[in-house]
Formats: structure tokens, sequence, C-alpha cells
């Protein structure tokens, strides 16, 4: 048996766990593994290496991916350079499909996010066998509860919070830190309110820049001149408007927030009068070792994964659901994004404790 494996999308702390964890499992039932560079590029242009046990060795505690990764070369929309020296875009996909096959691949497994999982639903479809492996710091894929990586963002997120407190009670300043998530509030919601946050902007509770002032104006009555505030990237200002940094065409994912932080600290010192400084954690978020929680979930994947590459069950994703490892449609990961509940439990839990949204 020959098994493949791919990275694709953004980088998360725990993918090489995850290729680990597959490669072992699959070593243990004699499978050949492959390891394609650069996401669905590897397999386009047959640009691989072999995955044995000294490739493997000391990969549980590394961030990235020794295999690369990029969210690019979309098969179904391929960019060719042409004769001329001009780019355009093809479809590839039986090329792709091709090569599995001369590669007497058994099975691909695709470790990703909504984009990489959304091309091997395609690829299913035009009758490839491939497995999926949720990937993504944001944890926005709806059909499983957590997505490795994600754990890791927090942390990071809540040490930098611990970090911003000590210079922001210094200094009696707003300290405002913007963190990942893209659409979704969950990194924002989770680490702001393990790292004492006083208000948490994020995309699903629409805001107002008088009550964020009343929370900052309150507290200095109380005698704490001091205020921490994290928003999500992806958060709209005021007037429901999303700040976007920059659009890249030829990107798979061309949209770039980022700004929004600026946007909502200018906003807070020009009507408190209050010192207000900006931090924007960007990428720090996707670096660095897993912690233990990723580093568990993303071996437990790998292994799942394994075993539905094994048994050819093309087109499914391995899940956390509760407390197990189960295995869904990729359709079904796919579908709808995962939001944070307004209303839910663990924004009531913020709110009680005195944490304002902005409403």
């Amino acid at each position: 048996m020959r098994i493949g494996i791919l990275t694709g999308g953004g980088d998360a702390p725990g993918l090489n766990a995850v290729i680990r964890a597959a490669a072992k499992t699959l070593f243990a039932h004699g499978a050949e593994v492959l390891g394609f560079k650069d996401g669905y590029r590897g397999v386009i242009e047959q640009d691989w290496i072999p995955i044995d046990k000294p490739a493997i060795s000391g990969l549980l505690h590394r961030g990235g991916t020794i295999l690369g990764t990029n969210n690019r070369d979309n098969p179904f929309h391929y960019p060719i350079v042409t004769e001329e020296g001009e780019k355009e875009y093809r479809d590839v996909s039986d090329v792709l499909l091709q090569n599995m096959h001369d590669l007497k691949l058994d099975c691909l497994i695709a470790i990703g996010g909504d984009g990489t999982l959304s091309i091997a639903r395609e690829l299913v479809a035009k009758g490839a066998c491939i497995v999926g492996v949720p990937k993504t710091i944001d944890n926005d894929l709806a059909a499983t509860d957590r997505t490795f990586g994600f754990d890791t963002a927090v942390t990071t997120a809540t040490e930098a919070l611990d970090k911003l407190h000590t210079t922001a009670e210094s200094h009696h300043r707003v300290m405002v830190l913007e963190v990942m998530g893209r659409y979704a509030g969950w990194i924002a919601l989770w680490s702001g309110i393990a790292g004492g946050a006083d208000v948490i902007l994020i995309p699903e509770i629409p805001w107002d820049l008088d009550k964020v002032v009343a929370k900052i104006r309150a507290r200095r009555e109380e005698g704490k001149m001091f205020s921490i505030i994290v928003v999500a990237e992806g958060t709209p200002d005021p007037a429901g408007k999303r700040v976007v940094r920059e659009t890249i065409k030829d990107s798979g994912d061309p949209v770039r927030l980022g700004g929004i932080g600026q946007v909502v600290g200018n906003l807070i010192e020009k009507a408190t009068g209050i010192e207000t400084r900006v931090t924007v954690l960007g990428h720090i978020q996707r670096g660095g070792s897993p912690t233990s929680y990723d580093r568990v979930l993303a071996t437990r994947f790998g292994v799942a994964a394994a075993e539905l590459a094994i048994k050819k069950k093309a087109g499914y994703m391995v899940a956390l659901r509760g407390l197990m490892i189960t295995a869904v449609p990729i359709a079904q990961a796919i579908k709808r994004p995962s939001h944070v509940p307004p209303n839910g439990q663990l924004v009531q839990a913020a709110r009680s404790i005195g944490i304002s949204f902005g409403d």
C-alpha cells in the first residue's frame, strides 16, 4: 500500500505531529508513505519526498510543516507561465489524478482548512481517494469541536495579554491587542477570558464605541487606571465595515484582514483622551512549538486519518466530537463555518465576570 500526505493552506502548530502520527500508523500496516511538497503543487508537479522513520524523528514538538504549504496552488485554478512569459490559470485536476495513478497512490491524506478540504471534495467527486484532517488556528470548521493549532494560538495570545497587563498598569494606558481568527472570534474570546481582558470585540457581536468608552471610564472611577481590550481581526468597525489591510488577487484567500486594532485604538484615544497603544500579534500566533493539548489532538487526528486512508474512506475527514475522534463527510465540514454563538455559555460566562463586548 502506498499513501500520500500533503499540508495545505496556512501553517499551524501541530502539522508535523499529524504527519508523524499518520506515518507511524501507516508503517505499522506495512504502507509506504510519500510526502508531497507545498500542498497540491507537490502532487501536480510530482514533487515529493519519501517519509520514512528518520524523516519523522523529532517532529512531535516542531512547529510548521516539513512538507511546506501554500494557499495558492488550486489544481482547478492552477497558475501556468506561458511561453510568452505571461501567467494564466488552467484546470489541471486531471493531471493531478493521473499523477496519483502513476505513483500508484492508494489514498492521499490532505491536512488543511476549508480551502484545502474544498479542493479535496472536488477531487473526490472526480474519483480520487482523499481523506481530510482539519487544520486551522481559527477553530472555525463546524464539523469538529476543535482544530489543532487553536490551543497554541490562544496560549500565545494569553501570554501576550499577561505581558500587556504589566505595562498598561504601569503607564495607566489602554492596551488593544489585535488577534487572528478571520471571521470568527474564537481566539479573541478564549484568550480574552484567559488573559483577563476588560473588553472583547468579535465579529459575531456588533459593538458601540460609547459602550466601550463607558466601560473604560467605569474602571477609572473604580480606581483601575488601565484597561485591556482584545479585538479579533475580522471584527467590523462601529459602522459595520470590515477593515481590510490588502487584497492579493493571486491568493486562494485574497482578503488580508488587519487594521481593526488600530481603528479601535484611535477611536478610544480620541473619545477618552487616554493614551492608547495597539499591539498586532499577527503570525506569532501561528508559530512555535504546539502545546501539549495540540500535540495530543494532532496525534489522534493523524492516527485516525491513516486508518481512514487504509480503508480508502474517500471524502471523509477526521473530527473531534466531544471526547471521541470520529469521521464526517468533508462536504459537511465545509458546509458552513463555526462562529461564536453570541448568546452561548462562554459569552455569558464572560459577561458574568464583567467583560464587555461593546454592545
